[in-house]
């Protein structure tokens, strides 16, 4: 039967169930025993409960849920056993639920073919196939409750997912549904201890010049409560376990009584940092910061009863389980050979006619101020960042409400639609887009549609919306003032299913060529079925290897299975040990794939689920995130909300408290800045913020309103001191004032380290610094602790995006990592960064820290840039002794290095002696990267920077490099550099790759795929070893030749604050 016969443009409704209760069993009916609960609250298993009374209905296996509604009511309403039988059939009042081990699951969709429900199925004594239904009124929660817990999750969201969600199937909704089975798989394997503990730890090996002290013992300090504290030296081999023994024998010879049924575990005094776990000690990332400062490590023994609770609160929802949305094969659903009374859904596949799309009109409330004399839609199928079709409509006069009422077809046929495909509308500078397969339900969309229509970004917003034109499918929810556009799709007496998989006949066709001829469609968030449409077991065991608690020897399930033969398995073998060769030409093989063919795409599924995984290399499955790829992206590039990456990353965050608390402020970031992918954003960070558990939603509060107050008062300071040079006396006063009567909670973590917290704030620390922005200079005092620690300093921004700094500090992080496990330590300060909103953020404060310009003003006075004892002066005064100060040149030697190769192989521009610091110990860092990857500053055309990277005459001078003359420690440096370069060259991959990924986040200075050209020409990827460390060395001579041209830069940026502060002079004399 042609589907085309089922076109309709009016709804209609077909009875599918008439006459159904005389056919006769076969193995493809199913029986339902389907009982009605009495009372409300938590359901009971059949048999358990005190039920009504019960009803069996008999439907095909290819059914929907909604026909066994309507079989329910017609049962109930015959047998007389429910009081409003029709009730039954709104799924606002009932719900159809099932047992799954230790869970309830709820038939939610009632589009979802019955036999796709992976619910415990046994045998009558028939042999039919039978399966138990609890029907459950729908019970209102406790609303009050209820209210506390979405007012919260608004708050610490950034925004109000339920005043969206008001339709029961779409996409928002269903999403917030589905996600609710892993984040309570994770939750039940959850150790709570495990997860409050979790130490910070690292694998890199120890720095060659550490591993001297490895021989020596570390001093430790033990603090239990206020009984008694003692010090001990232990190896740096010793375990947490061990010294918890040192512990208990310690307290046993003093005669010290404890609690010794409650458990103990160490936590670095002032710190919320802990050691557990059996790593040696040299491992923890605190005791590596102890070995490098050679100082004590102090820890406080803590009762495992005093730590923060975890409890969780669940959302009042039954699961719903991974095969919502997924539809039988197209064997099952294909029209050919059946009758009317047959048909419950048509598949996708069998829709050999284009897709069309009835434009009817726009209007708009308000006319632009220059408005065009005509207009005309663009009709664009979009997958993924490309354009597979476009078409556009006749021109109409302009006006507020301009119709069409015309048809615009494509060259594309419904068969051949891509999961994930979308239909996108642009008029006069304004998008829409709205997937065409519905998200989470893979059902076509069908009859009238009304889009709200997004302005393309301009330059600035753009920062934040790289191609939001071909990516999202969110309507503006700005519906008042934003433009409506109504169009019509092709409407079916039936759903239209996307099936889960092929059926084996059509397997049997692909061609010789092929991968396999076993498939199976690996969709983006649902596991895969074969193509197989026999009965097979339960699988028996579940993720991680243990038995299934719902196995049963006597259990089915019609959920399709792949049965592996011999053949097969041993052709899957041969596959494997072949893959591991071309894994690395994986991403350019499926560049080339034509996502349009299905049976081709289907192979590619089928590749990459028999792929494994361990044999994939880092960087290509890192490459596979990029939108190259529409099957497999980053979150933005996903077609739907619902996807394994969404999945996954809420696990691993609810699995560790660590990545949890990042996940939270980067995900909140982009709900906060990003309004076309806010929705989905928040979708993600509710479903994570519903398990961290109540510990990690009561910190989460305290930071949030930590930055909601910052962000009041520096947004008031702006307004009080609107330009760069009105500061003036009284304003460490007004700020005090403003911190005083903030908001500001006594104690929270710091969002850019969750192990830090900060205190009281200290009013007289705080200042506002002199610059454009107004950020504010804040101290707060520091957790007690033994060791006398130091304020905790930030500076808090408001009106800079610092999301382009946290991309340079983390690529940082990622050179040092390579350069450590070459047992190489460059001092890198990859110091403290992160962006809590739009345009908001917080940087730490180093400390004994100070700028190259103030070390050269203070040893030159205004002409100290061009004087090169400065920086050798400074530094000897900071080290009077003649062995530290060696120490303090060799530890400048390499940090120079390791920033030298950094900001040359990422190319950061504007440097200047106000933007790089040193630190008392001679730690050389640099800060502000506000110019990336070759984007210099320049002035009338001409770039203002002529070296490849920061190496003045004073930084030589250090090294003992004199005109002309060479020294041990220069000759250090340029071994060290190039030691450094060629292992960031042999890892040229993965940084180009991770910088591609952020290609995603609209960084103005990183929104292109051309912005990548500049790292792979600084890396010399298509040149020898040989070659590019020659390259690099003639980059240090470039700059030791040009010298003179970065002196008289900070010349002019020096010569620039001297003027501001004149300016200050001259106000405040005149005041």
């Amino acid at each position: 039967m042609d589907p085309a016969l089922l076109l309709s443009q009016e709804d209609s409704a077909v009875n599918c169930l008439s006459g159904m209760s005389t056919r006769s069993c076969s193995e493809n009916t199913l029986k339902f025993i389907c009982e009605f609960q009495r009372e409300p609250g938590p359901p009971q298993a059949p048999g358990d409960g005190d039920y009504n009374e019960s009803v069996s209905v008999i439907l095909p296996a290819q059914c929907s849920v909604y026909q066994l509604r309507l079989s329910i009511c017609m049962q109930a309403q015959e047998q007389n056993c429910h009081p409003d039988p029709l009730a039954v059939l709104d799924p606002e009042k009932y719900t159809l639920l099932y047992t799954r081990g230790e869970d309830w699951y709820e038939a939610y969709d009632d589009c979802q073919v019955v036999r796709t429900l992976d619910i415990p199925w046994s045998c009558d004594v028939t042999g039919r196939l039978l399966a138990h239904i609890v029907v459950k009124r729908l019970m209102a929660v406790d609303s009050e409750e209820k209210m506390k817990q979405q007012q919260l999750l608004a708050y610490l969201i950034g925004h109000n997912l339920e005043k969206e969600a008001s339709d029961r199937l779409g996409e928002l909704t269903f999403t917030r549904r589905k996600l609710a089975s892993p984040r309570r798989q994770e939750l039940r394997d959850r150790d709570d201890k495990i997860y409050t503990t979790e130490p910070w730890i690292t694998s890199t090996p120890i720095p060659n010049d550490l591993k001297d002290q490895l021989n020596r013992n570390l001093p430790v300090s033990f603090h239990y409560m206020n009984k008694i504290s003692f010090s001990t030296h232990v190896a740096y081999s010793t375990t947490p376990s061990v010294l918890l023994d040192v512990f208990r024998r310690v307290m046993a010879d003093q005669g010290i009584k404890y609690d010794t049924s409650d458990g103990l575990v160490l936590k670095v005094s002032g710190r919320e940092e802990f050691l557990s776990g059996e790593s040696p000690l040299h491992d923890f990332l605190w005791v590596r910061q102890c070995l490098k400062n050679n100082q004590d490590l102090h820890l406080s023994v803590v009762h495992v009863s005093q730590l923060v609770s975890e409890t969780v609160k669940y959302a009042d929802w039954a699961l719903v389980d991974g095969s919502s949305g997924q539809f039988s094969s197209h064997d099952d659903l294909r029209l050919e050979g059946k009758d009317l009374d047959d048909i419950f859904m048509i598949s996708l596949w069998d829709c050999n006619r284009r897709l069309r799309v009835k434009l009817l009109g726009f209007d708009i409330p308000k006319l632009p101020s220059k408005s065009p004399q005509s207009v005309y839609v663009k009709a664009s199928i979009l997958y993924g960042n490309k354009v597979l079709s476009s078409v556009s409509s006749t021109s109409k006069t302009f006006a507020d409400e301009v119709l069409w009422n015309e048809w615009l077809d494509f060259d594309v046929l419904l068969r051949d639609l891509p999961r994930g495909a979308k239909l996108g509308f642009t008029i006069i500078g304004l998008f829409s887009n709205c997937t065409l397969v519905g998200p989470c339900r893979s059902v076509l969309s069908q009859g009238p549609h009304t889009m709200h229509m997004w302005s393309f970004p301009d330059l600035e917003e753009e920062a934040i919306t790289y191609q939001a034109d071909k990516l999202s499918s969110a309507t503006n929810p700005d519906i008042a003032d934003s433009m409506a556009i109504s169009f019509l799709l092709d409407r079916y007496s039936f759903p239209v299913v996307l099936p889960s998989s092929f059926s084996s006949s059509e397997c049997s066709d692909i061609p010789a060529s092929s991968l396999s001829p076993t498939t199976s469609v690996v969709s983006s968030n649902e596991p895969s079925h074969s193509p197989q449409s026999t009965l097979s077991s339960t699988g028996l065991s579940s993720q991680n290897g243990k038995p299934r608690k719902d196995s049963l020897t006597d259990t089915v399930t019609l959920r399709s299975r792949s049965p592996v033969t011999t053949t097969s398995r041993d052709c899957l073998k041969r596959f494997r040990e072949e893959s591991v060769r071309y894994a690395s030409n994986l991403p350019h093989f499926l560049r080339n794939v034509d996502w349009m063919n299905r049976s081709v795409v289907e192979d590619v599924h089928w590749l990459l689920g028999n792929w494994d995984p361990s044999e994939l290399d880092l960087t290509v499955a890192l490459e596979l995130l990029s939108m190259d790829f529409a099957d497999m992206t980053t979150l933005k590039v996903e077609p739907y909300h619902d996807s394994c990456l969404a999945r996954y990353l809420i696990q691993r965050a609810l699995r560790s408290k660590r990545l949890g608390h990042f996940f939270f402020w980067y995900v909140r970031s982009e709900v906060a800045g990003c309004p076309y992918f806010r929705q989905r954003m928040a979708v993600i960070l509710e479903a994570y913020l519903l398990g961290c558990g109540q510990a990690m939603l009561d910190s989460f509060t305290l930071q949030v309103q930590a930055v909601e107050a910052l962000q009041v008062v520096a947004i008031a300071i702006k307004k009080i001191y609107p330009d760069r040079t009105d500061l003036d006396s009284t304003t460490p006063l007004r700020l005090q004032e403003l911190l005083r009567n903030s908001n500001l909670p006594n104690e929270f973590l710091l969002p850019y380290d969750p192990r830090i917290k900060a205190g009281r704030i200290l009013l007289d620390k705080c200042k506002v610094m002199a610059s454009k922005k107004k950020p504010l200079w804040l101290e707060f005092s520091p957790m007690p602790s033994p060791s006398s620690p130091t304020p905790v300093g930030i500076i808090f921004k408001q009106g800079d995006d610092l999301r382009q700094d946290m991309l340079v500090l983390q690529t940082l992080v990622v050179m040092d990592s390579i350069w450590q496990e070459k047992s190489l330590d460059l001092n890198l300060v990859p110091y403290g960064c992160i962006s809590t909103g739009n345009n908001i953020g917080m940087i730490e404060i180093v400390r004994d820290a100070a700028t190259i310009a103030t070390v050269q003003r203070s040893h030159g006075g205004t002409i100290g840039a061009f004087k090169n004892d400065a920086l050798f002066e400074w530094l000897k005064s900071k080290c009077p002794l003649q062995e530290i100060h060696f120490k303090t040149v060799e530890r400048f030697v390499k940090s120079c290095a390791g920033y030298c190769v950094a900001t040359y192989v990422l190319g950061i521009g504007d440097r200047h002696n106000d933007n790089i610091m040193i630190t008392d110990q001679g730690n050389l860092f640099h800060i502000d990267f506000g110019h990336i990857l070759g984007n210099r500053k320049s002035f009338l055309g001409v770039s203002r920077e002529r070296v490849p990277f920061v190496l003045t005459p004073d930084f030589l001078y250090v090294m003992g490099r004199g005109k002309g003359s060479n020294s041990l420690y220069f000759q250090r440096f340029r071994d060290t550099c190039t030691q450094a370069y060629l292992s960031l060259r042999s890892h040229s991959r993965l940084l180009v790759t991770l910088f591609s990924l952020m290609l995603l986040t609209g960084i103005p200075e990183l929104s292109a795929a051309e912005d990548m050209r500049y790292l792979r020409d600084a890396l010399q990827q298509e040149q020898s070893e040989a070659e590019a460390k020659e390259h690099f060395l003639h980059q240090i001579s470039e700059c030791e030749r040009l010298d003179w041209t970065v002196q008289a830069n900070c010349q002019k940026s020096q010569d620039k604050i001297q003027w501001i502060r004149s300016q200050d002079s001259v106000w405040l004399k005149k005041t």
